[in-house]
């Protein structure tokens, strides 16, 4: 019904609202205080974002993965699910953890190397992050797909309301992976109520996306039998609106569909990474003028939705939010090296038990040392 190779946009660059009945339909409840909450989060999300980059900068972090430009997509898709949706991220999703409640200090304990996650998933079905490219996706679509048998004596009525979606997040880059080609194999062969939604950034790492993608990313799902829909990334309500379509249609048993948030990755794809190296500032400057939380902001401001005294609060929020995140992170126990022994085999294990022992034998060789002989101040 809605396929399209257009790119759906309802709020522009400069933060006009252009009517669409057909999309307009999913956002009737959009309000004052729904688009400053948007905006919120949005700002939050960023100013953890480079809360976090500085964390690394400073060592505090082993590796941070930034996701400046991208906040109307995460925002907007997260804030379109319902709490019985269940959603697969990648490494980059910090903005979709802010709409499932996952505390931002908690993200940090992966990246500070001192935990395998940070968060329960049961907690509020947002998966643990998956640093392993598209490895997710053929989990979100096994889940969906036994999701589907669970819920299969629902009545219409209900699977309409109180059925499970599931989504799967990824990048450009990784929808060249067969992980995600496969999952599509399969998502449509089952009819699972899955969403694959892939947040185009424009940049695999250093590939830039027309190298892997000769035609829209969205127009693939054409060949496996679903609709593929292309929205404009850096458009909360565009996202949201589209999303949503999408998550009904996933429910009420009208199995997968593709998103691509067509948008833009501002910052480097990790801390380890230097974008200049392979894109020229000049592509860069182009995207300024689409920052989405630019773009949200002139749309409060220009129709009184947000006044300065807002605005300021905000700010002020942010900046007590990253405050609690660094000195939380900074307070982190450090949890015994030996621990990660105990995570490989459910029972004792020879090898394992050898290996704990040599590893502790090692350890207590420290034990004896003067501290003056801890050429990095005592910490090891």
């Amino acid at each position: 019904m809605h396929e399209s190779g257009d790119m759906i946009q309802l709020l522009n660059s400069e933060g006009e609202r252009t009517a669409n009945p057909e999309w307009d339909a999913y956002l009737g409840d959009v309000d004052a205080d729904m688009l400053r909450q948007f905006y919120r989060d949005m700002f939050y999300t960023r100013r953890f974002d480079k809360e976090a980059t500085a964390l690394q900068r400073q060592g505090q972090l082993a590796l941070w993965v930034p996701l400046r430009g991208q906040e109307a997509a995460q925002i907007g898709a997260g804030r379109a699910t319902k709490p019985q949706d269940y959603l697969f991220p990648t490494y980059r999703e910090h903005g979709v953890a802010l709409t499932r409640n996952v505390d931002f200090p908690q993200m940090l304990r992966l990246f500070r190397g001192i935990s395998n996650g940070g968060w329960d998933p049961r907690d509020n079905n947002f998966h643990m992050y998956t640093m392993v490219l598209a490895a997710q996706v053929p989990h979100a679509t096994g889940y969906a797909m036994a999701t589907k048998m669970d819920e299969a004596d629902f009545s219409p009525e209900k699977r309409a309301a109180d059925g499970t979606a599931v989504m799967a997040f990824f990048g450009d880059g990784a929808s060249s992976e067969g992980d995600v080609h496969e999952s599509m194999v399969f998502a449509a062969s089952f009819n699972a109520p899955l969403v694959f939604f892939c947040q185009n950034n424009q940049w695999a790492i250093s590939v830039p996306v027309e190298v892997q993608a000769k035609v829209p990313i969205s127009q693939r799902a054409q060949g496996y039998g679903f609709p593929g829909i292309r929205v404009d990334g850096n458009d909360v309500l565009a996202v949201l609106a589209v999303t949503r379509w999408a998550l009904e249609r996933a429910r009420t048993g009208q199995g997968p569909t593709f998103i691509e948030a067509y948008t833009y990755r501002m910052s480097a794809h990790t801390t380890a990474d230097d974008p200049t190296k392979y894109r020229l500032d000049s592509e860069e400057a182009s995207w300024i003028d689409r920052d989405p939380l630019v773009r949200l902001e002139k749309h409060l401001r220009d129709n009184g939705l947000g006044d300065e005294a807002f605005f300021e609060d905000v700010s002020r929020g942010a900046d007590e939010m990253a405050h609690r995140v660094r000195q939380e992170a900074m307070a982190f126990p450090v949890p015994r090296l030996e621990q990660l022994f105990d995570n490989v085999y459910a029972g004792a294990h020879p090898l394992i038990q050898a290996e704990l022992k040599q590893h502790l034998e090692y350890e207590a060789g420290f034990l004896d040392r003067p501290e003056s002989d801890n050429t990095d101040g005592g910490a090891h």
